[in-house]
């Protein structure tokens, strides 16, 4: 079952693609139409692409690694940040800092400063300072959160990254392009489909537009966030289930071990002779002739005659 629905694209707008002299040939295959020199997305086959990109990310999010999202566009950046703190996934919606997937290093300095500034901040030695420093102490925290804030707990590349508008977030595209990151992204007619691993032919201006789409994506990995802590909670309940039969089996080994201890203490002393006839056993049956092979054999030696 598809993850969204034709009525619902539809009343989203997200059908409506640029004027045509703005067109790249390369959508041509997720073209329906032209009206009013206007192209018209297909949107059975930007379902289709949906579902393929919301499996992927659910199966990324499932396996426990992180989606960068890129929205820098005005219209993008509350909806991406409202919807992607739902599952507390990194995003980006305000500049994109040059090399942040390129040079990982230097940025997660950049976010190392400013977990610094915010233990000095709660020192006593802060209230030291001159209000001056204070001033630019603070306002330099501001800068770094309003630019690495959404990142701050991105220890690591990020598994993929998806991205709104690939013309406005060309730079981030050609990172992760570098780095052999998979790429989702949501492609009008003005852009091309080709340089993105999941694209997904859509209306990248109409807020509506975006908000669906992102909020389809974000569903998709919550469930893969879901089923990978039913999957822990599962191998947990198997492991205890394992370590408890493994306890039982032992105490009834123990149980066992003790019962037979039990017999043989009870046969010994019922039967105490039992070893000392165990040991005359093999010459309470013998015949004359060999008693007196053993008599001769152990017979000591006579002394010597002179």
């Amino acid at each position: 079952m598809s993850r969204t629905s034709f009525d619902t694209l539809l009343e989203a707008g997200v059908h409506f693609g640029h004027l045509r002299r703005k067109w790249n040939p390369a959508m041509a295959p997720y073209i329906f139409m032209e009206r009013n020199g206007i192209h018209i997305i297909d949107l059975y086959k930007t379902i289709a692409k949906i579902d393929e990109a919301a499996a992927a990310l659910k199966q990324i999010s499932k396996s426990g690694k992180r989606i960068l999202f890129v929205a820098t566009k005005k219209q993008a950046k509350e909806i991406v940040a409202e919807q992607v703190k739902r599952v507390n996934m990194p995003y980006v919606t305000e500049r994109w800092p040059g090399g942040m997937l390129t040079n990982f290093a230097t940025i997660r300095k950049a976010v190392r400063k400013m977990v610094s500034i915010d233990k000095l901040m709660t020192s006593p030695s802060y209230n030291n300072l001159s209000k001056k420093e204070r001033l630019t102490i603070t306002r330099e925290r501001a800068k770094l959160e309003k630019n690495l804030g959404s990142i701050a707990d991105l220890n690591r590349l990020p598994a993929a990254i998806f991205i709104v508008d690939i013309l406005k977030e060309h730079i981030s595209l050609a990172e992760a392009k570098k780095l052999n990151i998979p790429t989702f992204a949501i492609v009008d007619t003005n852009s091309d489909p080709r340089k993105v691993d999941f694209p997904i032919p859509a209306n990248d201006d109409a807020s509506k537009s975006i908000s669906i789409i992102i909020e389809t994506m974000v569903n998709a990995i919550e469930e893969g966030l879901v089923e990978r802590k039913l999957d822990r909670d599962k191998k947990a309940a198997d492991e205890d289930r394992g370590e408890q039969d493994e306890d039982f089996d032992n105490r009834m080994r123990e149980d066992e071990i003790e019962e037979d201890v039990a017999g043989i203490k009870l046969a010994i002393k019922e039967h105490p002779d039992a070893k000392l006839q165990k040991m005359k056993t093999g010459v309470v049956g013998e015949s004359e002739e060999k008693k007196s092979q053993r008599k001769r054999i152990n017979k000591p030696a006579g002394r010597p005659k002179k």
